[in-house]
């Protein structure tokens, strides 16, 4: 066995024995070091601050080019209506590797769109659409005028998109996890693929391992700020973009400028507590789409729920073949709950559902293969996922403990409790990170936050405590469904609008119907 294998072997067994022994930490939230934001944290008063004014940037900072043709293919033919022009460039930043400190570097794309002075950066989830694509998209949602008073720059955060990406899990793995069957009464099979991911991700990327990670794409966003010459960063988070965002709130307290965080995952819980939320969450989506079944008299009807069962107990006897991934109970439960989460694709979802019945699931497998394969020189979505969910926390939860939550949580949480509990293996075999508390944001101005009632990635209840840690966090709850409220809420989306363009702040509560 070739020396370096051998010694990344060794370190991902010592990591995961290192972690059963240690037991599960309750931090959510990891960070090192702080580049220079402790003295930005003294200089900073506590409390609610004021707006920020609106800055222009500085067009020669980055080198831009037309990307439009491209992005509009990446789009796969949904691109937004309207003339948008779209421009593309690179920024150069620091590894920064827990290892290497302030050395090294790696490349992350940008994209920009829009006519305004002002800048806008949109940072999206680890495991999913690309910040560049999001913010492609959300010019296709936001109000005209938000579009002449910034532009936006789409950034495809570390790993992820046309960034230097992460590709580290094998193919096998990697089917291997989103084939699994929730209810499996074993975790064997899959706590295999994760280790498989592990060994090979420790082997693959070296230094690059641990630097993926949210605290080191806040201080992404700062170079960011700092190349497009303004004196605060204005942003838009999507989901787990908005703990980028927050993080960089926290370590640059002195250069925040206008920030909207649509769907903030929960500052307060554990891992654990994290993945039952989601799949209470999950069930209460499911509930909606079922209802908006009924209201748009699409096939499934009143009865989506349990056709949805009975199709994952036909499918355990008898999987759908597939070119990349077969049709499993897993890979359904995990196409559901992508399809789910964008509110725009429930009547796609609808007809992929009723395809699988009829023994196609060619459409349903669609939800699934931008996490398992390459698009459009994009990495899949599911290795940058991993990697930087694994290094951003110290939790690591040993199997025993997974296969009791797990019996648990299928009978509380019948739909997708099982998957969410089986979920807390992913890191179990991944190095644990080095923790240092992230710094307390004790002064700050207005941050707006967007809840969705039943969102399956980031629940409306930890949006609403994410606005509560915030020095002057204001709740914005949209009663709907799905993954975001921009562009699907006319409410939420005119009141991102205010907020951004006018600074009005909304009276905080304030609930948009759905």
């Amino acid at each position: 066995m070739p020396r370096r294998r051998h010694a990344a072997l060794i370190l991902v067994a010592l990591s995961a024995l290192a972690a059963c022994s240690a037991g599960p930490s309750t931090r959510p939230v990891i960070a090192v070091r702080g580049d220079g934001a402790e003295s930005a944290q003294a200089a900073v008063p506590s409390g609610p601050r004021e707006v920020p004014p609106l800055e222009d940037f500085e067009q020669g900072g980055l080198t831009w080019s037309s990307c439009t043709e491209e992005t509009e293919s990446r789009m796969a033919g949904t691109a937004p209506a309207g003339d948008h022009e779209y421009e593309c460039a690179r920024l150069t930043v620091r590894l920064d590797a827990s290892n290497r400190p302030g050395r090294g570097s790696l490349g992350v794309a940008l994209l920009r769109v829009g006519t305004g002075g002002t800048p806008l950066v949109v940072v999206g989830d680890a495991e999913g659409e690309p910040g560049t694509l999001k913010a492609a998209r959300l010019a296709a949602v936001l109000p005209a005028e938000v579009l002449s008073t910034f532009t936006l720059i789409g950034v495809d955060r570390r790993g992820t998109g046309q960034s230097d990406g992460v590709q580290c899990v094998p193919n096998s793995a990697r089917t291997a996890i989103v084939e699994a069957d929730p209810a499996d009464p074993t975790s064997e099979d899959l706590q295999e693929a994760f280790t498989k991911a592990s060994q090979e991700c420790v082997i693959d990327l070296e230094n690059r391992l641990t630097a993926v990670d949210s605290w080191r794409t806040a201080a992404d966003l700062e170079q960011l700020r700092e190349a497009l010459g303004v004196p605060h960063l204005n942003g838009i988070g999507v989901g787990e973009g908005s703990r980028v965002l927050t993080t960089y709130a926290s370590r640059y307290p002195d250069r925040i400028g206008r920030l909207v965080l649509d769907g903030a995952p929960d500052p307060t819980l554990d891992a654990q507590g994290v993945a039952e939320a989601r799949a209470v969450a999950a069930g209460e989506a499911f509930a909606a789409f079922e209802k908006d079944c009924v209201l748009r008299g699409c096939p499934l009807g009143a009865t989506a729920t349990s056709r949805f069962t009975a199709l994952l107990e036909a499918l355990r006897d008898a999987p759908l073949r597939g070119e990349d991934v077969d049709l499993t109970p897993g890979t359904a439960t995990v196409a559901v709950l992508v399809g789910l989460a964008d509110r725009s694709r429930w009547p796609q979802l609808a007809d992929a559902l009723v395809a699988a019945e009829g023994g196609d699931g060619s459409k349903l497998t669609a939800f699934v293969a931008p996490l398992l394969v390459d698009q459009d020189d994009s990495p899949p979505w599911l290795d940058a996922g991993i990697v930087t969910t694994c290094n951003d926390t110290t939790t690591r939860i040993p199997p025993e403990r997974v296969n009791s939550l797990t019996a648990d949580w299928r009978e509380k949480h019948p739909l997708f409790g099982a998957y969410f509990a089986r979920k807390l293996l992913t890191c179990g075999p991944f190095p644990v990170p080095q923790a240092v508390q992230v710094p307390k944001l004790v002064g700050a101005p207005p941050v707006l936050v967007l809840t969705s009632a039943a969102d399956p990635v980031t629940p409306a209840a930890g949006g609403e405590r994410a606005a509560q840690a915030l020095p002057a966090g204001v709740v914005v709850a949209w009663q709907g469904s799905g993954h975001g409220a921009l562009g699907q809420s006319v409410c939420a989306t005119t009141a991102a609008q205010e907020f951004l363009v006018n600074a009005k702040v909304p009276v905080s509560g304030t609930v948009c119907p759905p």
